[in-house]
């Protein structure tokens, strides 16, 4: 298993290959569809020369798709598994042109998102489904810092240590999903 630490940068991320086991540690971002929607808004309005600044900086960022459940006393966050990914792929193109480095999520990712991942040298992650509260023990902190009226879908920042993912999609166009369906294929 390899450990790695945010931001991540084109090095670290040539390195990764599909089916890698990583340890991700530093701060992620969590954002769902309604988040999403609201920073790419904001980035075509900074285009047309607006002042507005994003929840976040975009380069070298990672995203994790997921939207937390309230913490119990004592607890950095509550239940934070992650939710599927393919209801971001609409916005998920133009942030990575702005330089989002990674994403986590589970479920694989449109051609279009694979083929941008490509373009832009960045991965995909994914996390186990259904393991939420495990995953929530790897979050140190959690703050809410963007879009508080979204509820569970708002923005957190959150602080993790050797939060466990998989490579989906590596920076070389390769498909953990199409691989796996390919070594696995029954041949006549």
């Amino acid at each position: 298993m390899k450990r790695f630490f945010m931001p991540l940068d084109e090095k670290i991320l040539s390195e990764l290959e599909i089916g890698d086991k990583i340890l991700l540690n530093g701060v992620i971002y969590t954002a769902r569809d309604a988040a999403h929607k609201k920073i790419v808004d904001s980035l075509k309005l900074k285009v047309k020369g607006s002042k507005m600044k994003l929840p976040f900086e975009l380069r070298g960022a990672v995203i994790y798709y997921c939207g937390p459940t309230p913490a119990k006393p004592g607890q950095a966050i509550g239940s934070a598994g992650p939710t599927t990914s393919l209801r971001m792929d609409i916005y998920t193109p133009t942030l990575l042109k702005y330089g989002l480095k990674g994403t986590i999520g589970k479920g694989k990712r449109s051609k279009e998102v694979v083929e941008a991942m490509k373009k832009n040298k960045a991965v995909y992650f994914v996390a186990v489904g259904g393991a939420g509260a495990f995953l929530s023990k790897r979050i140190k902190k959690a703050e809410i810092i963007a879009y508080p009226e979204l509820g569970p879908e708002a923005i957190y920042r959150l602080e993790i240590k050797d939060f466990p993912v998989i490579v989906a999609n590596d920076i070389y166009g390769n498909d953990l999903f199409l691989e796996g369906r390919r070594e696995y294929a029954l041949s006549d």
